[in-house]
């Protein structure tokens, strides 16, 4: 149940961001959930092999690239869903800044407090 919860948070996140950056665009909310599903399984297998495979490099630039990294990711969702599209590496980077930032806003929201 939680996983659903964080995933249309997620879908939530990434409508409202298309909504209002320019260079964006999500065609609705379905594609918004099926948005936030691919970029979860792209962070999950994807993204630590090209973390890996560009370790010296993120090192060297004290874990910047990782911002390129992600925005890698979300030009790779674009290419994967139809009706989702960003249409420069800019964009994706700002994209992918606003979503954590967004995503962060959100499940902290959802945190249980357990005392």
């Amino acid at each position: 149940m939680k996983l659903i919860t964080k995933l249309l948070l997620n879908a939530i996140a990434v409508f409202v961001i298309a909504h209002f950056l320019n260079g964006v665009h999500v065609d609705g909310y379905i594609t918004a959930i099926i948005v936030a599903v691919v970029l979860s399984v792209l962070n999950l297998f994807v993204k630590p092999v090209l973390v890996i495979l560009t370790l010296p490099i993120t090192i060297v630039t004290l874990g910047l690239f990782l911002l390129i990294i992600n925005a890698l990711i979300i030009l790779l969702a674009d290419k994967l869903i139809d009706g989702f599209s960003v249409n420069s590496i800019w964009i994706a980077v700002l994209f992918s800044i606003l979503l954590s930032v967004l995503q962060s806003i959100l499940h902290s929201l959802l945190k249980d407090d357990k005392k």
